[in-house]
């Protein structure tokens, strides 16, 4: 967790119900309705200090102020890809750590989505990632993951309509926090973000694919896969050294039985590696049985 001299929370990873309980510990007669308006005015403008939010009470939007806080992260730089339009944002947090953001244009004209970090670092280690190499600083709050969307839509020149917690980090390593901003991130009075276009990735952390099961979350689970040869596997995830494709295997099903979502598999394609019909035969032998949609994703 980041440090800070501000114990408050951060206004953009609140819920309506968390702030609606957060105002009436000094605003008892504080409504629901406030505080839906409340955060819809944060989202909605780039600064609601000092400023009100009609038809909200005077005395409410002062509360708001006083018990939260809006702090933000810095933009450090910005580089857009001329060829696709795909504009990479590198945002300094209050600590320091530095962390990524991509804006990506979709199909549909004016509308993007946003690649956000879920960490500083990551400890999975995967040998083609370049953040694997240095290795976790620390978890990202809540705040930050939101507070990097609604710094890239307040730039977008259209729409942000999807958002893929596949950035710097190992989203489900962090459970608590990313499941927080992306339950914000959908809030009609937020970001307004539909939650089958929110996904979450993961390289296989099979205790935390069961809970996200058991939870019957609402978002698009994405595991990256990458090999179904055990062996080759191993060596490319070491996260596989812990939890066996076997293991895997059977949490996505668990997953599909709560859910019912057809799975999302992420193959980081490398020539003469991971791409034999080696692979074909043992993907079909680990999830034949599971409807699965297959993204191959080109090693950068």
């Amino acid at each position: 967790m980041a440090p800070t001299a501000d114990p408050r929370p951060h206004r953009s990873a609140l819920r309506e119900a968390e702030l609606l309980a957060l105002l009436q510990t000094s605003l008892l007669d504080a409504t629901a309705a406030e505080a839906r308006r409340l955060l819809a005015g944060w989202w909605g403008r780039a600064d609601l200090q000092g400023e009100r939010v009609k038809p909200v009470r005077r005395v409410a939007t002062e509360a708001f102020a006083a018990l939260t806080r809006a702090d933000t992260l810095t933009v450090e730089e910005r580089v857009t890809d001329p060829s696709d339009g795909f504009v990479k944002y590198l945002l300094r947090c209050p600590d320091g750590g530095l962390i990524e953001a991509v804006r990506i244009p979709l199909h549909a004209p004016g509308h993007f989505t946003v690649c956000l970090s879920s960490q500083v670092g990551c400890a999975m280690g995967c040998v083609f990632c370049a953040t694997g190499r240095l290795g976790l600083r620390r978890h990202l709050q809540a705040w930050e993951m939101t507070e990097s969307l609604r710094i890239v839509r307040n730039e977008a020149p259209g729409r942000v309509t999807g958002a893929v917690f596949m950035g710097q980090g190992e989203p489900l390593h962090n459970y608590d926090a990313v499941l927080q901003a992306a339950h914000v991130l959908r809030q009609p009075y937020a970001a307004r973000i539909a939650a089958d276009a929110i996904s979450i990735s993961t390289v296989g952390l099979v205790p935390q694919i069961l809970r996200y099961a058991a939870e019957k979350q609402p978002f698009r689970l994405v595991v990256s896969l990458t090999s179904a040869v055990p062996e080759r596997r191993a060596a490319l995830l070491p996260i596989t050294h812990k939890y066996s494709l076997p293991q895997l295997a059977g949490a996505l099903r668990t997953l599909h039985e709560a859910c019912g979502q057809r799975l999302t598999v992420a193959w980081v394609l490398l020539g003469g590696i991971n791409s034999g019909e080696d692979e074909v035969d043992a993907l079909q032998n680990l999830l034949g049985d599971l409807p699965i949609r297959i993204n191959l994703i080109d090693v950068n």
